[in-house]
């Protein structure tokens, strides 16, 4: 009886702990999807993305991105640094992205991402804003 309890706490806890290290997962690959958006051009797609994007100034920065930044070729992700990384509860800040396409050299950029929720309730990633390109030793916005 002891050692199917040990067993059901293990895997309870496991589950937890997979849970948690699936966010920054999630994370990555929405951060990547809307910079492969803005690299192949489209506003659009990157504005339905972003969730707190409606205000002028910031679909200005996201088709001045896109018309920008636009290049061939499969964009590869060389830095990325997660302001959100293991976050066990809600936070919002800035992910550092250093990026390339072929024939380019490196871009970085900030993305701004919010997480919701705990690790026991569920998480929800969303992103927020995008950053117009930034110098290579920059540092994103606090």
């Amino acid at each position: 009886m002891l050692i199917a309890i040990a067993v059901i706490a293990f895997l309870g806890i496991s589950a937890l702990v997979a849970r948690w290290l699936n966010n920054d997962t999630v994370e990555r690959g929405a951060v990547t999807n809307l910079l492969q958006e803005q690299a192949r051009g489209d506003a659009s797609a990157m504005l339905q993305r972003l969730e707190d994007c409606d205000d002028p100034a910031c679909n200005a920065i996201v088709r001045r991105n896109a018309e920008r930044l636009r290049g061939p070729g499969k964009l590869k992700i060389a830095y990325y640094v997660s302001g959100t990384a293991h976050a066990v509860s809600s936070k919002t800040k800035f992910t550092r992205v250093v990026w390339f396409t072929p024939g380019r050299l490196t871009t970085v950029q900030c993305v701004l991402v919010r997480r919701k929720g705990n690790v026991f309730a569920g998480t929800t990633v969303s992103l927020l804003r995008v950053t117009a390109p930034i110098g290579r030793e920059a540092s994103c916005p606090s």
